[in-house]
């Protein structure tokens, strides 16, 4: 069990990955006092270790300095970990983990779409198995074992706008569930750090439907705003394209209701929390700018795999589908890091 002690900075954390989302919590844990380090690449990498971490957010700005590599293994076992990677540099990065993981490291998986660990503890027939498009070997459970992942939804926009300087927009919000629905000190322990951390931490006992609600946006959004390059208010106050996306809405919602997850919020409360959140760029026009790989399989890929494997069909979906595949297929390769 994680020894937590929120008045006094003892808990130690890694972010892995810190960029947008995992750069907002790196700076935020570090900020409150933890002992946070984080694992980084290229430019971004070098701004942090010689200027610290910067989060600017409509409030205020703030700058942290904190240890900061681009080898997990430099800074040993620690108590929580935070994986804040792309979903498809996840499987290659899993092993090298393995020096920041000790018998009650948590593991916190801060990622868009459906995560790879899905249906561990999840308790139908599906218990145990590999969602293909993400995990093609079936590899990623032996890569990390899954006893140690707590489930976690992100509600949050943020983007690296310079190197070491994260730009969010204020919101803070994130749910955090055990793949088995229990209520543990482990999962009301992280709860209790992340909120001292000044983060908004809810606890779930149904995380795959906190999952599915982000997702039945992300799933929409994320696609259209990169075929579009339109801002979310930009595409909320687009008729014709919010008719095509209740329609997706509508088949993603068949498609978790076949896997025991009935639609938790109507479309049309999930349309106003799309236009509330303002003229953000999603994840994956983001990406796209920046010539970085979109996560398409765990946003949508993966919700076509699970339709065909129940026999539904997803027409609208498997629209967007091809679209923003043949849009990747036809984007320029990333340079590699500087």
């Amino acid at each position: 069990m994680m020894a937590i002690e929120t008045g006094g900075a003892i808990v130690k954390i890694c972010v892995v990955g810190a960029g947008s989302i995992g750069g907002l919590i790196a700076a935020c844990m570090a900020q409150a006092g933890f002992e946070t380090s984080v694992v980084a690449r290229g430019a971004h990498l070098r701004a942090i270790q010689a200027h610290g971490l910067t989060l600017i957010e409509p409030e205020g700005r703030f700058t942290v300095k904190l240890p900061a590599a681009d080898d997990p293994a430099v800074f040993g076992v620690q108590e929580i970990v935070f994986i804040g990677l792309k979903a498809h540099q996840i499987p290659a990065m899993l092993p090298s983990l393995a020096p920041l993981i000790g018998p009650h490291t948590v593991v916190v998986p801060a990622i868009n779409g459906l995560p790879w660990w899905y249906f561990f503890r999840e308790g139908s027939a599906q218990d145990g198995a590999s969602i293909r498009v993400l995990d093609s070997q079936g590899s990623m459970f032996a890569a990390l074992d899954p006893h140690h992942i707590i489930g976690c939804v992100v509600h949050a926009a943020a983007e690296v706008s310079a190197p070491g300087e994260i730009r969010a927009n204020g919101v803070r919000t994130f749910y955090l569930g055990e793949p088995d629905g229990s209520l543990s000190r482990r999962l009301n322990g992280l709860a209790d750090v992340m909120v001292h951390a000044g983060l908004e931490a809810h606890v779930s006992d149904k995380i795959r439907a906190e999952v599915w609600m982000k997702l039945i946006g992300n799933l929409t959004f994320n696609p259209v705003a990169a075929l579009t390059r339109a801002n979310l208010r930009e595409i909320c106050d687009n008729p014709g394209l919010i008719a095509y996306m209740r329609r997706i809405m509508e088949e993603t919602n068949a498609v978790s209701a076949a896997y025991g997850v009935p639609q938790v919020m109507s479309i049309e409360r999930r349309l106003e929390l799309a236009h509330s959140v303002g003229p953000v760029r999603s994840s994956m026009l983001q990406d796209l700018e920046a010539g970085r790989p979109m996560e398409i399989e765990p946003i949508i890929g993966s919700v076509v795999e699970l339709a065909r494997n129940k026999g539904l069909a997803t027409p609208f979906t498997d629209s967007l589908y091809a679209m923003i595949s043949e849009l990747a297929r036809h984007q320029p390769a990333p340079a590699a890091s500087a």
